[in-house]
This record gives structure tokens, sequence and C-alpha cells, in this order.
């Protein structure tokens, strides 16, 4: 979403052709499209908007939908310090699938959580202030995507633990995770550890949100195709010129 934001501000701004004009001719061409260019202050700042609103839309539900991190690129993996655990707790009897149970738990934790963002990401869209757009249009090529892990991403981790705590109760993510965890301390000889499964996903699904938000953002700044509205065509195409 916020790199929608960029690809408005690159748009607008005349992506390629300014960073090679260097940051003067950045800051020139950003005050030409505020000052003009057929487009209003208001234009500018809803397509902005707009923009952020359809790439945080698609990347939620992207993620949010069944196999949307545990089928994707986005994919959830156990954290390093759980590989100890899994390589002895695997040899144990009962234990030989318990990664592959324990990966998919963990994604579909994620997936659950996810849905609870929206809320998240149209209150600060419904923020962001002129000064906010201008800062995007001629800040670096992923200001977008910075305003809005900068404004979010403390309210999203807080508000995707709990429900990341609930979701892997929900698919038994965490009472497989303590059979694991019990078996393991059981060995002799090993060091007795509980790595924090909650932590580990809420902190991935928030790289998932945001790495696909950028993806979007992109798209709508370089794909005519993407620009699935007359407001983002008329803002974004100031970036083709």
């Amino acid at each position: 979403m916020i790199k929608r934001l960029m690809v408005l501000s690159m748009i607008l701004v005349g992506t390629t052709a300014v960073y090679s004009q260097g940051l003067g001719g950045l800051l020139n061409k950003a005050k030409n499209v505020l000052e003009g260019g057929g487009l209003s202050n208001d234009e500018i700042g809803m397509g902005l908007k707009e923009a952020l609103n359809v790439g945080t839309g698609e990347a939620v539900d992207f993620l949010s939908d069944e196999d949307g991190f545990y089928k994707s690129v986005y994919k959830i993996t156990l954290p390093s310090e759980a590989q100890q655990i899994v390589s002895k707790v695997s040899k144990l009897p009962g234990f030989g699938d318990f990664e592959t149970k324990l990966v998919e738990r963990m994604n579909r934790a994620a997936e659950l959580a996810v849905s609870k963002a929206k809320p998240i990401f149209v209150s600060a869209i419904k923020g962001l202030t002129f000064k906010d757009v201008t800062d995007i249009l001629m800040g670096e090529k992923d200001a977008a995507t910075r305003y809005l892990q900068r404004t979010t991403q403390e309210q999203l981790y807080a508000e995707f633990q709990p429900i990341i705590g609930s979701a892997l109760d929900e698919v038994n993510a965490r009472s497989l995770w303590k059979e694991a965890v019990t078996a393991y301390n059981q060995i002799p000889l090993v060091k007795k550890t509980n790595p924090n499964l909650d932590d580990h996903v809420t902190n991935k699904s928030l790289d998932g949100v945001f790495g696909l938000i950028e993806k979007k953002e992109e798209g709508i700044r370089t794909d005519v195709d993407q620009r699935s509205s007359d407001l983002l065509k008329k803002v974004f195409s100031k970036q083709d010129k």
C-alpha cells in the first residue's frame, strides 16, 4: 500500500526521469505537480490514499486466504533457535512429521490474524495529511512503504500478537509445540529451552504483509493495467511522462 503511495508519488513526479535528474529535478517536478499540472491537491491526496487502500486491501485479502502464507513466498518457517529441538525430537517416536505439522499450523495462524489488519491500515490512510503526501512524493523510492510501517507497525504488532496466540491455539500449534519441547527437555544432557512461537509468527506475519504491499505498490507505479480506477490512471499517468 505504502508503495502505492510511492507509486503515486513517483508517477506524479515522473519516476525514472526524476531520479536521473537528481534531487533538484525531483523537487522541481514535485513542485510543478503540486502547483498545477491539471491535478488539484485534493486529487493528488485522494489518489495516494486510493493507491494505499488498494494495495493494503489486496495484500490482506491474499495473505488471509487459505495458503496465503503457507503456499507463497511469505511462508513462515520455524525460528532458527527451534531447529535444535526439531532435529532431536523428530527422531523420537510420534514426532516424525512434527516440523511439517507445526509449520503448517503457524502459517494458518498468520492467515487468521492478518484479516484483522484492514481497519488499522484504513485508519492510517485516512490520517494521511497533505504534508505526508508531499513528503512521500519528494522522498526516497520506498517512502510510501516506510510511511505505512512507521505509522502502523507498532499498532499492528499489538493487534496481531494476541490474535496469533489465539490462532495458534485454534490450530493446535501450541499444544504440538509444548509436546515437542517437553519431549526435548527430557532428553539427557540437553540444555532446556522454549522459544517463543507467538513473537516469531507475529513478526514474520508483519514481514509478509509489508512485503506484499510493497509489490502491490510497485505494480501500480509501473503497470498501467493495475491502475484500477480513473483517479489512479489520472494521477499515476504523470509518472509515465
